[in-house]
């Protein structure tokens, strides 16, 4: 599913539009217009990139209020987004009832109201600073992958998770977000000590703030990265079309050329979850080719935590095997899952440990 924008008062959520080349449709049930169906075709050919031909449907857990904001990202950017049963028993597989919407509400009005905070730091800070203001940022941008890496490891030694699709993901995203990190350095971003000590004191900070919130709400947790990721693409959108003419002047950091354009892409593509592999290959010729791709990384991220907010909905774009239409069994196969901490524990309490898939 897709990931969207931030606003004061809610983040705002990208509008799915699948354009995948086969011939099945998506298409909104009245009921919800959030859930979507994927429906066959008289050819009944799945695509490569989906797990099975069994119909499949995936709930998107944002709540809209009365009217629902939408952000345009660039026509490049027109998310598919690969749909999967949603795990059995977890809240997401039905409609949220009124206690959680009540809490959805809570946890994304806190997560508004904490980047905000940041961003007016940002804001006071660095208002003629780009460079600088871009190095924290971007360092800020890779701590919550860390942090729900060293979660999910957590509940793995406990036997309590096993979906190895996330760990590759997060992995690829916080790979891709060093990158960034690593051209803002080689542009002199952290040429002084104050930016250096201000992005590792929000870091360190943001770090253990996300490994809490992660275990107590996943859902909270990837919302929150949602508007992290959010701010930083309207950041870096803002910053090329104010200086769009003098970067296509300047040369290309040594960095962005080797990372976009050169030796496995693997993780390129792995953490783009709402493309096929291969489908984005950038051409770096001069530092604007390469925030316009920064920035339509930032789009990316933005797509996974969105898709990351419907419970066991996160696949990675390489588990879907050429032959993967063969197998008719169902969506996926079962994996050792849990949501959250309480969740995790009471599952280990009331469920006999059992071999899973990974």
């Amino acid at each position: 599913m897709a990931a969207a924008g931030l606003s004061s008062s809610s983040c705002t959520v990208f509008t799915i539009s699948s354009s995948l080349k086969t011939r099945r449709h998506l298409t909104k049930t009245p009921q919800n217009p959030l859930l979507f169906k994927r429906n066959n075709s008289s050819n009944p050919t799945s695509h490569p990139f989906l797990p099975s031909r069994k119909l499949c449907t995936v709930q998107a857990t944002i709540l809209r209020e009365d009217e629902e904001k939408k952000v345009v990202v660039e026509e490049s950017f027109q998310p598919k987004t690969f749909t999967r049963e949603p795990v059995h028993g977890s809240p997401q597989s039905s409609s949220p009832s009124g206690l959680e919407t009540w809490a959805i509400k809570l946890e994304q009005s806190v997560n508004v109201f904490l980047t905000d905070s940041v961003i007016k730091i940002l804001d006071t800070l660095y208002h003629d600073r780009d460079y600088a203001r871009f190095f924290v940022l971007e360092t800020i941008a890779r701590v919550p992958y860390f942090a729900f890496i060293s979660v999910l490891h957590m509940y793995e030694s406990f036997g309590w998770w096993r979906r190895a699709d996330y760990l590759k993901v997060h992995f690829a995203e916080s790979w891709n977000e060093m990158h960034h990190l690593l051209i803002m350095e080689e542009l002199g971003g952290n040429s002084w000590w104050f930016d250096r000590l201000l992005a590792q004191v929000i870091a360190t900070s943001y770090y253990f703030m996300t490994v809490f919130m992660y275990a107590l709400s996943p859902r909270m947790a990837y919302h929150f990265s949602e508007c992290v990721e959010s701010h930083a693409f309207a950041t870096y959108d803002k910053f090329i079309k104010a200086r769009g003419d003098d970067l296509k002047q300047l040369p290309a950091p040594e960095v962005a050329v080797k990372y976009y354009t050169e030796g496995d892409l693997y993780l390129f593509d792995e953490f783009q979850t709402s493309r096929a592999p291969h489908s984005r290959r950038p051409k770096i010729e001069n530092l604007y080719d390469v925030f316009l791709n920064v920035r339509d990384d930032e789009a990316e991220h933005c797509k996974t935590m969105k898709a990351c907010q419907t419970h066991g909905n996160l696949r990675s774009p390489h588990s879907y095997p050429e032959d993967a239409f063969e197998d008719d069994t169902g969506c996926d196969l079962p994996q050792a899952d849990c949501e959250g901490i309480v969740d995790c524990i009471k599952k280990s309490v009331t469920s006999p440990p059992s071999k899973q898939n990974i």
